[in-house]
């Protein structure tokens, strides 16, 4: 398997892939000029913000993504409606990033699908991702970070300055380093 796909069908399959070929470059660049524009706009320029969201990562519905925004490609991230990020959002979307409806992320969130063989000269050269899912009326707080191949469920609330190392299952509380169930929610 793969020795026929192009090192982007490698790349959002979750195999190893040269990062640096020249259409991942190229996908990479202009996912990196709409979100330089995307930070230098005014906060009050939001048509226009609106506009290079569309173009870069095509939400579902409302979004708003306050500035600064980091992406690597966009073309792999799916934002349901009513979507709201604070301050300093990063995804790295080497594979596919899906976020739910009534999603909101504190300030400095990191949501990484992009990791690296443990080998290191493998690693010179390659890398590879999982993709991560975000259920429905999940709340990310401050400084969370999100590591390939997790899957949040819907109605979590993720505490600030959690490392999600694991699958959260949902309609509760979660928070630590690593991160882990804290208490149901009862409504």
């Amino acid at each position: 398997m793969g020795s026929n796909m192009t090192e982007k069908e490698k790349m959002l399959a979750g195999l190893t892939y040269d990062a640096w070929e020249p259409e991942l470059l190229e996908l990479r660049a202009k996912a990196k000029k709409l979100c330089h524009q995307f930070n230098l706009l005014c906060p009050s320029e939001s048509d226009r913000r609106n506009q290079i969201l569309d173009k870069l990562i095509s939400p579902k519905g409302k979004c708003h993504i306050e500035a600064n925004f980091f992406c690597d490609y966009g073309i792999n991230i799916e934002v349901g409606n009513n979507f709201y990020a604070n301050h300093n959002l990063v995804i790295l979307d080497v594979c596919q990033v899906k976020i739910g409806d009534n999603v909101m992320f504190g300030p400095n969130v990191m949501i990484s699908t992009a990791t690296h063989p443990i080998d290191a000269i493998e690693r010179r050269s390659t890398e590879y991702g999982k993709p991560i899912t975000i259920g429905n009326d999940v709340w990310l707080g401050g400084n969370v970070s999100i590591l390939p191949g997790i899957s949040i469920g819907d109605k979590a609330v993720v505490g600030a300055g959690s490392v999600v190392t694991k699958d959260i299952a949902g309609n509760g509380v979660y928070a630590g380093n690593p991160c882990k169930f804290i208490k149901s929610i009862n409504k």
